[in-house]
This record gives C-alpha cells, sequence and structure tokens, in this order.
C-alpha cells in the first residue's frame, strides 16, 4: 500500500485570501472538492493534512528579514512600506492585498508539512497544491510568488542531510530555485518550460548549467510552442530519468504547474491531460521518496482534473474517467481527462518536434558529460 498526504485546509479556497485575476484560490477548492468525491482521502494510506506554522527563521532561510517584514507591513496596511520597492503594485503579477502574507505563509507552511512527513518516513508521497512558487526572490516577489516555498523545503531537506532532485513541469521556467542553487551539487535543478523567448520570466536557456561545484547540475529544456503530448514526453524521457538516475537523489521536489495544457490562457504548450498524467507517472517511476508541490494552471477546470490525477498517481490509483455525479451537478465537469485534443495542423506538430530535437541534443551536448552519460 502507497501512503501519500494531500496539504489543504478549506481556507485556502476563500477568496478573501486571494487578489481577483488567473491565480483563483477556486481551482485549490476544485481540487479538493474533485478528490474528495472520488473517496480519495477516505483510501488506505491516505492523508488529509493541513499546513503548519512556519516561523521566521525558515523564511529566513532564503528570504531576506527586510522583506518579509514588508509583506507583513504591506499586507496589514501599513504605509510605512513602499510596495514598489518589492516588486508589488496595483496592477501585473503581483498585487498588494489585504492578507497576502497569511496566504504565502499557508503555502510555505503546506510545504513544509509535506516536507517533514516524507523525510520522517510517515507517507511515501505528499502534495502541497498551493505550492510551488517558484519565481518568488530573497528581496522581492515575482510572477504572482511572494514566498519560495520550494527553495524553503529544499532548504530544510538539506539541512536534513539530503540530496535533492528538483523537477519542474510548469510552463514558466522555474528561475528562482535554479538561482538558489545554481552553485551547489548536492541538488539537482532541471526545468521543462515554454521557451523564455516567447514567455515569462524569459530564462531558462540550455546554457544556463550551473557555476563553480554546482556546474552540470542545472539543466534546462526550453520547448517550442505547440510542443504536444508526445514530443514533451519523448523529450522529458531523455533529459529527466538518466540525469536522476546518475545524481541518485535522496528525495524528489517536483512542481507539478500544469499550465502546459492546450486551454491554458497564459502558455502556448499543447499538453492534454493524458499528457500531463504520463509525464507524472515518469516521475513516480523514478521511485524515489517524492514532495510534490502545486504551481502554474489557470483554467480552473483543467488544474482541478490534472491536479487530481496527479495525487491518484502519488497513491499509485486511476481514478474512473466519469467524474462522480455529486461533482457533475456543482461544476460541471463530466469526464476526468479531455475528450479531444488541441487540434495542431502537421507543421505545427513537425516545427515543435524539430525544436524539441535540436533543445534535447543541445542539453545531452552541454550536461551529460559532467556526470558521465
Amino acid at each position: 500500500m502507497r501512503r501519500a498526504a494531500f496539504i489543504y485546509e478549506p481556507a485556502l479556497g476563500n477568496k478573501d485570501l486571494f487578489p481577483p485575476g488567473v491565480t483563483q484560490p477556486t481551482r485549490l477548492q476544485y481540487t479538493y472538492e474533485l478528490l474528495k468525491a472520488y473517496d480519495a482521502f477516505k483510501l488506505p494510506g491516505s492523508k488529509l493534512v493541513s499546513p503548519r506554522e512556519v516561523n521566521e527563521s525558515e523564511l529566513l532561510s532564503f528570504h531576506a528579514r527586510e522583506y518579509i517584514e514588508a509583506v507583513r507591513g504591506i499586507s496589514r496596511g501599513d504605509r510605512r512600506f513602499n510596495p514598489q520597492l518589492y516588486n508589488f503594485s496595483e496592477h501585473g503579477d503581483n498585487l498588494a492585498y489585504p492578507g497576502m502574507y497569511e496566504a504565502a505563509m499557508a503555502a510555505v507552511g503546506g510545504s513544509l508539512a509535506a516536507a517533514e512527513l516524507v523525510v520522517q518516513g510517515k507517507v511515501d508521497a505528499a502534495f502541497n497544491v498551493t505550492g510551488g512558487h517558484h519565481h518568488a526572490e530573497p528581496r522581492c516577489a515575482s510572477g504572482f510568488c511572494i514566498f519560495n516555498d520550494a527553495v524553503i523545503a529544499i532548504n530544510y531537506l538539506l539541512q536534513s542531510g539530503l540530496r535533492v532532485a528538483y523537477i519542474d513541469i510548469d510552463a514558466h521556467h522555474g528561475d528562482s530555485v535554479q538561482r538558489a542553487f545554481y552553485s551547489t551539487d548536492q541538488v539537482l535543478t532541471i526545468s521543462l518550460h515554454e521557451t523564455g523567448r516567447l514567455l515569462f520570466p524569459g530564462t531558462g536557456e540550455t546554457d544556463e548549467i550551473g557555476e563553480g561545484p554546482g556546474e552540470g547540475y542545472s539543466v534546462n529544456l526550453p520547448l517550442a510552442p505547440h510542443t504536444d503530448d508526445d514530443a514533451y514526453l519523448w523529450a522529458f524521457r531523455q533529459i529527466v530519468p538518466p540525469l536522476v538516475n546518475v545524481f541518485k537523489p535522496d528525495i524528489l521536489v517536483t512542481q507539478l504547474g500544469c499550465d502546459t495544457h492546450y486551454l491554458d490562457p497564459l502558455t502556448h504548450l499543447c499538453l492534454t491531460t493524458r499528457g500531463y498524467a504520463a509525464v507524472v507517472k515518469e516521475i513516480r517511476s523514478l521511485d524515489r521518496p517524492w514532495l510534490a508541490l502545486g504551481g502554474g494552471g489557470y483554467d480552473v477546470g483543467v488544474v482541478a482534473r490534472s491536479w487530481a490525477v496527479a495525487y491518484g498517481i502519488l497513491m499509485d490509483r486511476d481514478w474512473p474517467v466519469d467524474i462522480p455525479p455529486s461533482y457533475q451537478e456543482l461544476y460541471g465537469l463530466k469526464k476526468l481527462h479531455d475528450s479531444e485534443g488541441p487540434g495542431l495542423n502537421p507543421a505545427e506538430k513537425a516545427y515543435a518536434r524539430r525544436s524539441v530535437k535540436k533543445k534535447v541534443d543541445e542539453v545531452k551536448k552541454l550536461v551529460f558529460p559532467y556526470h558521465k552519460i
């Protein structure tokens, strides 16, 4: 029996904890309720766990004290802090809003609770859907991200004496996580993402491979628009398992953003829910203790279905394709997987596949020699 934990509490689906816009908290609520409809939390080995409290020293493992104090103050309406100094504004990606400190802390507390469960051997895998804020910088917010729960959780794992492989399948480059560990060989960071030439944050080229002791331990696979299930899965298999198997991590940390989906309004990749599931199953096949985090995903129905599928994979379970009637009545979603695909034409497919092969070849040339592959 495989043991897994899902980190969530109903307050995380409260719209009042989040600003209006694409990062709707309803996507978290919809995911939780879909899993509940499948009776996922009644299954043997499955735990539903709330985020834990976070102490300031844990935030300080990555973030500057000044920034932490500013987030707390701005969240409470303290006018002594200038939001613009920390990349907050009334418009754009990083809105300053009441309660943002508490929301950001809940994401960190969820990832730390998940990490502790895995490290202590209480579960084989844990999934914090609220986490995955991979853009947040030490001294400022970035890309909808306030506190970088991924880096903070990895720092906890390193302090526990573990080697970590971080795999990021969000459509956006895991830029800040990469920078945090760019000079160490104790963390292998691998990011598959839409090319930064077209998408925020504009980084993640194949030649970003680390520096000093970390040279060869940062791996980037930028993907062309219209990359579909087959091309993505082929690329993943070419790069990720060989590197992870040689690196031999004690634990996997994964950012499972599902904004790679063809219906996502912000990106240009063309995966389906079945392709996403196949990639998550590839991660499962690496057979390591597993800390999974949420991330991007801006079509609420896609997010709920994708992350419900992902939690099933953490447990070695496949949910029925027909969504339970009680959930259908509430939200109108009838099938767990897409009934159709992105409808790419042959030229779009051919271009994406040529581009993917070129980037895979570059990664193999630039990175594989460091690992004697």
